[in-house]
C-alpha cells in the first residue's frame, strides 16, 4: 500500500467512531461493560446492567448506586416465583463472594433508574456511582445500547 493511501485510510480508521468495552476496578471488584438500554420518551425507568467480578480473597457486595439521571437508583432482581415474574429491590445488596463472578443482566440482577431526568438515548452515556460494602465507591458510566437490544459484545476493553 502507498504512503498517501496508507495516511488516508489511517485517518478514515481514527475518525470513526469504535465501539469498545469499558471496564472499571475498584478494590478487588472488576466492573465489565456497564450499559443501560435507550428508552422511550416517556419511559419513568430505565434499566442498567454490567459484569461484577470479586477478583479479591474476601467477599464483598454491592450495595448501592447513585446517579443524577434519575430520582431514585435502585439494585433489582427479577424471579420467577409460583409461574410469575417478579421484580423487588434487592435489601442486603448484591453478594459477591471471592472469586465469584455475578452477571446484572435482563430477567435477573439489574440496576432499576426511577424517575428519570431525560431520556436514555442510544450513544449516550448515563454517570453513576457504584457503592461496594469492602470495595467503597467507584464512579462508572453506562453505555447507552439500543432499545430493545441484546446485550452489547464485549470487546476489547480499556481499564478505567
Amino acid at each position: 500500500m502507498n504512503r498517501p493511501l496508507l495516511l488516508a485510510f489511517s485517518a478514515v480508521l481514527l475518525s470513526t467512531p469504535v465501539a469498545f468495552g469499558h471496564d472499571y476496578t475498584v478494590g478487588g471488584i472488576a466492573i465489565g461493560h456497564p450499559y443501560a438500554r435507550a428508552t422511550p420518551p416517556s419511559a419513568p425507568v430505565g434499566g442498567g446492567y454490567m459484569t461484577l467480578e470479586n477478583r479479591g480473597a474476601q467477599a464483598d457486595r454491592l450495595l448501592s448506586v447513585a446517579s443524577g439521571a434519575a430520582q431514585r437508583v435502585e439494585v433489582h432482581e427479577m424471579a420467577m416465583a409460583n409461574g410469575v415474574m417478579t421484580m423487588r429491590p434487592v435489601k442486603d445488596g448484591v453478594a459477591l463472594p471471592a472469586g465469584a463472578k455475578v452477571e446484572l443482566k435482563p430477567g435477573g440482577f439489574h440496576v432499576m433508574f426511577i424517575g428519570l431526568a431525560k431520556p436514555f438515548v442510544k450513544g449516550e452515556r448515563v454517570k453513576a456511582t457504584l457503592n461496594f460494602e469492602k470495595a467503597g465507591a467507584v464512579d462508572v458510566e453506562f453505555a447507552v445500547e439500543a432499545l430493545g437490544g441484546s446485550a452489547p459484545a464485549h470487546g476489547d476493553a480499556h481499564a478505567h
